[in-house]
């Protein structure tokens, strides 16, 4: 193997600011925040917008913003009723 082509690999505790789930990891990234982990070291700490703790595919909660779609927007929106709809 090639010397000093490969990034410097070392623990980094990832932060989900949404949750505040935390965990250690081997990372390339660096931070220039530490925060002390349970083990009583202190490590670069790393803040992510979503984790698997966050993340809707994992904690199976979705967020529909969006209820009804492009069609019903639209005759919402110019007053149009639906011919199909029973009434």
């Amino acid at each position: 193997m090639k010397q000093g082509i490969h990034p410097d690999y070392h623990p980094v505790v990832f932060l989900d600011s949404a949750t505040g789930f935390k965990f250690l990891s081997g990372s390339t990234k660096t931070s220039g925040e530490t925060i002390e982990w349970e083990d009583g070291n202190t490590y670069p700490l790393v803040r992510v917008e979503i984790s698997s703790d966050s993340h809707p595919f994992y904690t199976g909660k979705q967020k529909f913003t969006q209820a009804d779609g492009r069609v019903d927007r639209f005759n919402k929106k110019y007053g149009l009723k639906d011919a199909n709809a029973a009434e």
